[in-house]
């Protein structure tokens, strides 16, 4: 960054990323891919302290983690085909995407305490600040923003 003193221009040795981290990942739905996403999402969050200097509490990072696990199950059992994670962040935020094949959109249930399964979207809901699904040429895209202050 450079900081700007009665005209004078000192470089300060360090500089802030401009653009968003993004990284991305292939699954092709086989054993261990769910897991196998969740130590990429780590990974990743390992990433944002390093490159954007994020501060990312516990339960930023477990929203984080819970959100990655949640839509990639999803992926993995209701599309027929492989699909992608793609994380994207800086130190306010991450948005987590999972592409996969299926065009059926998903479903969200009425909240129901005595229901057994089908809460990954309602707990995603629960931990994102916006979540969309869109459709795209190979099926669709559902997308998750985790805020990360206060975490």
């Amino acid at each position: 960054m450079i900081e700007h003193l009665d005209g004078a221009v000192i470089p300060t040795g360090f500089d802030v990323p401009v653009e968003p981290l993004r990284r991305a990942a292939h699954y092709t739905g086989e054993a261990g891919c769910i897991a196998e996403a969740r130590s990429f999402a780590a990974h990743f969050l390992d990433q944002l302290r390093t490159e954007w200097c994020a501060t990312i509490g516990d339960r930023a990072d477990g929203a984080v983690q819970l959100v990655v696990s949640e839509l990639v199950t999803n992926a993995d059992r209701h599309s027929n085909g492989p699909y992608i994670l793609e994380l994207e962040g800086t130190d306010a935020s991450v948005a987590v995407s999972v592409y996969d094949s299926s065009a059926a959109l998903p479903r969200t249930f009425p909240r129901d305490p005595e229901r057994i399964g089908r809460h990954g979207l309602e707990i995603v809901h629960a931990l994102a600040q916006e979540v969309s699904v869109e459709l795209v040429p190979v099926g669709k895209r559902v997308r998750a923003v985790v805020e990360l202050n206060g975490g």
